[in-house]
């Protein structure tokens, strides 16, 4: 059985992102639980020479449903959304969920063997729809996704896999 372009990424993205609001959730929770403000984890880091903790949500984002867009523009390159605060990282995860659950099979389709050009600089990196999401934006975007939950956990937020799962998509 063949599988479409948009079974193999927009599915994925949604649960993930799913993941990462939740946890997003559990973590504002856990931070007025404690009487802590939020605020402060946008800048923490695993280490002084990895970026924060903000960076790593916008990149869920910018990973996935920036890919898309990337994808059908033809042209991707650093950046997509941005947010200083706690509660700002929160609304950039729902707003893609939602950019996410609007995609149509047809219009994510309709990308299959198209031409995207990485750009960062002066440097440019060809690729097809499918190997640029495949070997590019899937990587980055499993890798922020586990970093924020990572920062999170480092910060005691109590979190566990499923809650970096989100909802699986079982039989049945």
């Amino acid at each position: 059985m063949a599988i479409s372009l948009y079974d193999l990424t927009v599915p994925n993205f949604l649960q993930i992102v799913g993941g990462v609001e939740g946890f997003l959730g559990k973590a504002a929770a856990h931070f007025k639980d404690k009487g802590a403000n939020a605020d402060e984890i946008v800048e923490a880091r695993l280490a002084p020479d990895m970026l924060p903790f903000k960076f790593q949500i916008q990149s869920v984002c910018h990973h996935s449903l920036g890919a898309i867009r990337g994808v059908q523009a033809g042209q991707f390159a650093p950046g997509g959304p941005s947010a200083d605060s706690f509660s700002g990282l929160q609304k950039i995860v729902a707003e893609t969920r939602e950019a996410l659950q609007k995609l149509s099979p047809d219009e994510v389709n309709a990308c299959q063997g198209k031409d995207v050009v990485f750009s960062v600089r002066d440097m440019k990196m060809p690729f097809v729809a499918e190997t640029f999401l495949q070997s590019f934006s899937f990587p980055n975007f499993y890798f922020h996704a586990a970093t924020a939950y990572d920062i999170l956990r480092s910060k005691g937020v109590p979190l566990g896999k499923r809650d970096f799962l989100g909802r699986m998509r079982m039989k049945g």
